[in-house]
């Protein structure tokens, strides 16, 4: 029983225990207050009766005539007229009368009298006496018509009283559930301030729950800045402030292993020509600042373009890795009159050769780099601002238009010809935690299944990633009511555009609410950078069926989130670029503990994605991370 209601149990119990004694003594005070007007009414009357019959000069006719006219006006039980000898000369008696009091209150409140006794004389002679008992049934009535109506009175006045109470206490209840709500909300990772009350001992409540709040969340903020320290520490160039070739790598590969992104990309590399002779003749910080205004040049395309990749591969060399086709070439030649407007103003004898590929985005990480390292040895070959470039994109398998795509996928969908994969995340005593299950669909009827990476982006462009992700939802609810394991399944942050799509997966989910405790939704971590609104909506639809949310392919990206603690996330996957290489490099390893330490406050669970190192396994597992995935999982659990 919560504590609001046992104080308003208490004030109801105290105030019907003060209304039940007001009755009570009420009632004994008018009780005892009949009792004696009846004594004296008796008394009174056979005072008044034995005169009159005194006046009879003992005539025993008159006498007894009188005595009855007496007892059939008087309202008496009886009236008995005794000798002087004390035997009986005359008597009228009537049966106790029974009034409109219950009977059950007649005798737990019995009203006795004495009757009232009086002498009869005949001048100077004592000649008896009479005895007059008045009934006590009219005094029953009076009494039970007088508790009536105080216990109304009092039983409205006890309403009354209740209600008021009940209101101060819903008013005091009020705050004290907003301190409890605003506690929950900062073990589930959300600040709230809330607002103060009037009354004085919980308004100082109020003041100190905000006050925490607050300094938590003026902690949880430091961690965020402390983690982007950490971040520049681990991935970046201290000189220019670009990704490492390390970090560059790793951002890449991953790039290239996703689902969502163009089937073409292109790369661009950009060498500072005699780096050493540029030392000697313009000095070191010239050099230095050449390096900067080049790696500001460079970083331009980033800061532009969603998914453009930037990095400082060695001491001259810089690269650019753009998510489009046929645009490296382009990219190469205005970066490369960009650094010709500008770097000649540090000195002469200044060279930049640069590097474009064209390849399809299947190509392996070493292939993008063989073909631009071709480009830029024939560009190193020229003097002054340089710029070669290679098209080694491959035809598409089907030369079609967009239409034509676009009803391939709107069949597959319409014919639910779709099939999940499943890849584990395991713990660290290597139990499934939930299965990863991305989608292929069968473009051909009787054709292979596909991967996302050859339709996704064509769904995109053809606004039918919302429907791609219902089927996706569909399908793993229909494998989690048969075997009852939980899995997750991808959902493009375009389908969120979609106005109708969380309405309609709401609905899709609700109907199947056993397999929705077990299902989860990933989004990449784009959708809380670029669409934070929608992925709120999103969580606040669908938790409440028991539906987790999580993140992918996350990084440093999430620091730079204002509102990541209300999200209303479940879990992080932390991107590969970010684990790999995580067991040989400290740096590194700080940073995902930042992460750990900022993400763990927010209460979410962590995760590890496209693991393929034992080692990297293991010194994530000291760093304490709730599950890792990746072909290193696959493969211990298939072992």
């Amino acid at each position: 029983m919560s504590l609001m209601r046992q104080v308003w149990l208490l004030v109801l119990g105290v105030v019907l225990l003060a209304l039940a004694g007001s009755v009570a003594v009420s009632t004994f005070s008018t009780r005892q207050l009949l009792q004696t007007q009846l004594q004296i009414k008796n008394s009174d009357n056979a005072s008044a009766l034995a005169l009159a019959l005194s006046q009879q000069h003992g005539d025993a006719e008159l006498m007894e005539l009188l005595i009855s006219a007496q007892f059939d006006t008087g309202y008496y039980q009886s009236v008995v007229w005794r000798k002087a000898d004390g035997k009986l000369a005359f008597e009228r008696r009537t049966s106790a009368q029974s009034g409109k009091a219950p009977a059950w209150f007649v005798s737990l409140l019995p009203i006795a009298v004495q009757p009232g006794v009086a002498q009869v004389s005949n001048g100077w002679n004592a000649i008896g006496s009479v005895e007059v008992l008045s009934h006590s049934a009219y005094a029953h009535d009076e009494l039970w018509r007088s508790l009536t109506r105080m216990a109304l009175l009092l039983g409205a006045l006890a309403l009354l009283a209740s209600a008021a109470a009940y209101l101060a206490l819903h008013r005091i209840r009020r705050p004290l559930d907003n301190a409890v709500a605003q506690a929950r909300a900062v073990v589930e990772g959300s600040f709230q301030i809330i607002e103060e009350p009037h009354v004085p001992e919980l308004k100082g409540l109020t003041q100190a729950m905000n006050a925490m709040v607050l300094r938590v969340k003026s902690m949880f903020e430091a961690q965020a800045d402390q983690l982007q320290v950490l971040r520049v520490q681990a991935h970046c160039d201290p000189l220019t402030g670009m990704s490492s070739r390390k970090h560059f790598l790793a951002e890449l590969e991953s790039a290239l292993t996703r689902d969502e992104g163009p089937l073409q990309a292109g790369l661009v590399l950009v060498r500072l020509r005699d780096l050493a002779g540029l030392n000697q003749r313009l000095g070191r910080p010239a050099v230095d600042q050449i390096l900067q205004a080049m790696a500001k040049a460079v970083m331009a395309y980033p800061e532009r373009v969603r998914g453009c990749l930037a990095g400082r591969l060695n001491g001259a060399d810089f690269a650019l890795w753009l998510p489009a086709p046929d645009v490296a070439a382009e990219t190469a030649q205005a970066l490369a009159d960009a650094l010709h407007a500008s770097l000649p103003a540090f000195g002469g004898g200044i060279q930049v050769a640069l590097g474009a590929v064209d390849l399809p985005r299947e190509s392996a990480v070493g292939v993008w780099f063989g073909e631009a390292d071709a480009a830029l040895a024939r560009a190193e070959n020229q003097p002054g601002f340089v710029v070669e470039s290679i098209n080694a994109s491959a035809p598409q398998q089907r030369a079609q238009g967009e239409r034509a795509w676009r009803e391939q996928i709107s069949d597959a969908i319409k014919d639910r010809r779709g099939k999940l994969l499943q890849y584990p995340v395991l713990d660290r005593e290597g139990r499934v935690l939930h299965l990863e299950c991305p989608l292929q669909l069968q473009l051909e009827e009787a054709g292979e299944f596909e991967p996302a990476t050859r339709w996704l982006p064509l769904a995109v462009r053809s606004r039918l990633t919302a429907d791609v992700d219902l089927l996706a939802v569909s399908l793993a609810l229909e494998a989690i009511a048969q075997d009852g394991q939980q899995r997750c399944v991808n959902i493009a942050p375009t389908s969120l555009l979609d106005g109708n799509f969380v309405a309609r997966l709401r609905d899709q989910v609700f109907h199947a609410p056993q397999a929705a405790r077990k299902l989860g939704l990933e989004l990449a971590e784009s959708a809380a950078t670029n669409h934070f609104d929608l992925l709120f909506e999103m969580g606040r639809q669908l938790r409440p069926l028991g539906v987790k949310l999580g993140l992918e392919h996350a990084g440093a990206g999430l620091a730079q989130v204002d509102r990541l603690y209300q999200a209303g996330l479940d879990y992080v996957k932390l991107d590969v670029s970010v684990v790999t290489g995580v067991s040989g490099d400290a740096a590194r390893a700080a940073f995902v503990r930042g992460m750990l330490v900022m993400l763990r406050s927010l209460a979410l669970k962590v995760y590890a994605e496209g693991l393929r190192d034992a080692m990297d396994v293991q010194a994530l597992w000291d760093c304490e991370l709730d599950g890792v995935t990746g072909p290193w999982a696959t493969a211990r659990l298939k072992a």
